[in-house]
């Protein structure tokens, strides 16, 4: 099973060496990792995907909320969420091959962002499937990639905000309380009775 792990952490040095070091005790591999500034100063938003069971799912959960300077944790996999990933990439191109690369890159929704005599730069935002399946047809369209560079995912919850995210936009200690609940009844649903 494929969980996403949504946490907030202090903004300070050492924090991704603790939540690494505990995946590698945990001996699970971590797919994808994506940190970044959070709507909260002196925050960061950690954003994890790895795969183990569903039961190994909280284990890791409660195990990452205990880890000095994390604030919050959501293992948001089974929520309704969007994912999001960005890719970069090179290829090499001829002024003869260029038209056929740009006529892929509109049909795939992508945007050219840098062009040289030699190579052009694809800049691509989109669910992991979308992303592959442009680096396929490259790869089959006589188009060299010389360079590919890739986020983790990036993913949001929709709808329903964490209790720390409500008390950050001003919402009352119940609204905050309630959603909180909410999310904990949903977690409670998807575990296999």
């Amino acid at each position: 099973m494929l969980h996403t792990f949504v946490a907030y952490v202090e903004d300070l040095p050492g924090v991704l060496t603790r939540v690494a070091s505990l995946f590698r005790r945990l001996n699970i591999n971590i797919n994808s990792l994506t940190v970044g500034r959070s709507e909260r100063p002196g925050l960061s938003r950690l954003t994890l995907v790895c795969e183990s069971s569903a039961e190994a799912g909280d284990r890791i959960r409660a195990s990452l909320f205990k880890l000095e300077n994390v604030v919050d944790v959501d293992d948001i996999a089974q929520a309704p969420s969007v994912t999001r990933e960005l890719a970069l990439i090179k290829v090499a191109a001829t002024p003869q091959s260029r038209s056929r690369i740009f006529d892929l890159v509109e049909v795939f929704r992508a945007r050219i962002v840098d062009l040289t005599s030699e190579s052009l730069m694809i800049e691509m935002t989109g669910v992991e499937s979308k992303i592959e399946g442009l680096i396929e047809v490259l790869r089959e369209d006589e188009g060299r990639i010389l360079e590919i560079c890739r986020s983790g995912k990036m993913t949001m919850r929709r709808g329903h905000h964490l209790s720390s995210v409500l008390r950050a936009m001003g919402a009352g200690e119940e609204e905050a309380n309630a959603a909180a609940a909410v999310r904990e009844e949903e977690r409670m649903a998807a575990e296999p009775e």
